[in-house]
């Protein structure tokens, strides 16, 4: 075994001009009101990876252009249609409207198991919330359900970009895991 070499990684990865032509995962995913820079650049990068549909930052989450964000992004920025709305409830709203089901990774009294989505849930859009105080009220009312990554330890959360990896590489798993089945 052998490490690639940057040259041999980049021969299998798609250009930003064969994107415009792939189809993405039926995953799209909001950030309400996230704080950090470098969250929200650690998220572009997660979601290029993902090849999630589209990533939505709304709130007073921040947003390009910035050197920090995309300092961090290392370039998704580009690869990862975005858009920023002051609203969360708008994007919810249009979100409903194309009948995607909208899920909050959030610790509720109903939150369910971040793996045991079913495939009947695509197209989904996956909610981020605040560092400090989670997802509001008020966008978290307007959630068909809710998932949470379990903790066994003495913790009851993770950072929002760690647990959004985890979250949304088991999304794009169960996806492609269905569509296979369907094959």
């Amino acid at each position: 075994m052998r490490k690639l070499t940057p040259l041999e990684i980049e021969k299998k990865r798609h250009t930003l001009e064969e994107l415009k032509n792939i189809e993405r995962h039926p995953i799209y995913v909001l950030l309400d009101n996230v704080r950090s820079v470098y969250n929200v650049g650690s998220i572009f990068r997660t979601s290029d990876a993902a090849l999630i549909k589209k990533l939505y930052l709304t709130g007073y989450t921040p947003h390009p252009p910035r050197k920090d964000i995309e300092k961090t992004a290392l370039g998704a920025i580009e690869s990862v249609p975005w858009e920023y709305h002051k609203n969360p409830i708008d994007v919810i709203k249009s979100l409903r409207e194309k009948n995607v089901k909208i899920v909050a990774l959030e610790i509720t009294d109903e939150s369910i198991p971040y793996y045991e989505i079913k495939p009947d849930d695509f197209p989904i859009c996956l909610i981020i919330g605040n560092e400090i105080t989670g997802i509001s009220d008020e966008v978290l009312s307007m959630c068909d359900f809710s998932v949470e990554i379990p903790q066994f330890g003495i913790k009851h959360s993770l950072n929002v970009a760690v647990a959004y990896g985890i979250a949304v590489f088991e999304l794009v798993k169960i996806y492609i895991t269905s569509q296979a089945r369907v094959k």
